[in-house]
């Protein structure tokens, strides 16, 4: 029995039940700290889960210097928190719920049997034992005047006073699953600097489609291509076709540079390597070969295997008169252009850019305006491509908060 005169251990808050807010819980619970962990949705995880339905893609094995490159201009501020948490340790956390995991092919790392749930199932399983308490369908309102926490439940409002609060509410893509970022007005009124929600990891619309390529080629993936951007190296990989434009992996690399030119210029172009392995003087040198009475279609399948969406997609953009010039027609091929004019919708995409600015937080990830409230995850304005990093982005900030919080609550430890 606890002596009356024993303090309780500290309280903390943590709002929103995804990877960040749940490593930010570990962290706590294993310092000692009482940790009750509120989300709105009827279960935690669900966007961790949903992630996973293709293959849980935990995070990546390339080399450090690469790994931080992909966060681009937010790798300084994402650089201390991959340092104390990198791929590596992350990989070892995982070993330590008893998940085994392999690097794939492409150099991303899965759990062994490439699914999410039975890792959220350990997990939480390790966070109750550590007395971590979770409450689902608590939905974070804001504060009121005295400064409580209001938490909106099924038993009705609640106001709570932690001794510090985690804020891990995710961005504002799919909505539907708790990242809706009804957070940002919250944090604006409270004088918190944020930078506009935008997607990333998202598709692209184009002015418009033929009616053929449209009805015959919407979601007809493209192999083996790359694409440049103005001022990048070509990036190979696949993309997708679809009704309104582009998506898919490659393309989902590119979304913040194309995002931004689009927003600066109104516009993007992207030149699609349709033949990445073939120089364009061999390229040139096969379409000049006599081709007789055979067709322009069968010509470009004998001597280049060029057919199916990757021709229908050079007769799509390339001028009519590229295809009498086997010069003009090779330039093509290997650098045809395709303007994209917006990104899909935000709740559709992957992630989401912008939210907490890291001009807002210290070193610790607290937010300066409101001293003893943290924040990590997606809700911080960083972005990464897929393929794992921002997974391994999400868990580093978490267990960031998690330090951060033992820190202002033990100064001098």
């Amino acid at each position: 029995m606890t002596d009356a005169l024993t303090p309780l251990p500290p309280h903390v808050a943590i709002i929103g039940g995804g990877p960040a807010g749940l490593m930010a819980a570990e962290v706590l619970s294993q310092a000692g700290v009482r940790v009750d962990l509120y989300d709105a949705m009827p279960s935690v995880g669900r966007k961790f889960l949903l992630a996973g339905v293709g293959g849980m893609n935990i995070t990546h094995s390339e080399a450090y210097p690469a790994f931080l490159s992909r966060y681009a201009e937010r790798a300084p501020q994402i650089a201390p928190l991959l340092r104390a948490f990198d791929a590596d340790a992350l990989c070892r956390w995982i070993h330590d719920l008893g998940i085994e995991t392999f690097v794939g092919s492409s150099g991303r790392v899965f759990p062994t049997d490439m699914k999410a749930a039975p890792l959220l199932r350990a997990w939480l399983k390790r966070l109750r034992e550590s007395g971590v308490v979770i409450h689902t369908r608590h939905r974070w309102l804001g504060w009121r005047a005295d400064g409580a926490l209001r938490i909106d439940s099924p038993e009705g409002e609640k106001h709570l006073t932690p001794d510090a609060t985690v804020l891990a509410l995710g961005g504002g893509s799919w909505a539907r699953l708790g990242s809706d970022g009804a957070w940002m007005p919250l944090l604006a009124e409270r004088g918190v600097s944020l930078a506009a929600l935008q997607p990333s990891n998202c598709g692209f619309d184009v002015t418009g489609w033929s009616e053929v390529l449209r009805t015959k080629f919407a979601g007809a993936p493209l192999k083996n291509i790359a694409i440049a951007l103005e001022h990048h190296n070509p990036r190979l990989g696949e993309c997708v076709i679809t009704a309104s434009g582009i998506e898919g992996s490659l393309i989902y690399a590119w979304s913040a540079p194309i995002r931004e030119a689009i927003n600066r210029q109104g516009a993007a172009t992207i030149l699609i390597d349709l033949l990445p392995g073939k120089a364009v003087d061999n390229v040139a040198k096969a379409l000049a070969k006599p081709r007789g009475s055979r067709s322009m279609s069968k010509h470009l399948h004998s001597q280049l295997g060029l057919d199916g969406v990757k021709a229908a997609l050079l007769r799509e953009l390339a001028p009519a008169e590229y295809f009498a010039d086997p010069a003009l027609l090779a330039r093509a091929i290997k650098a045809l252009p395709l303007q994209l004019i917006k990104p899909r919708p935000l709740d559709e995409a992957i992630s989401s850019a912008g939210g907490v600015t890291f001009e807002a937080l210290d070193e610790h990830l607290m937010l300066k305006p409101l001293p003893g409230v943290f924040c990590a995850g997606e809700m911080l304005d960083w972005e990464a491509p897929t393929g794992g990093y921002l997974l391994t982005g999400c868990f580093a900030s978490g267990r960031a908060a998690g330090l951060g919080v033992l820190s202002w609550l033990h100064p001098q430890a």
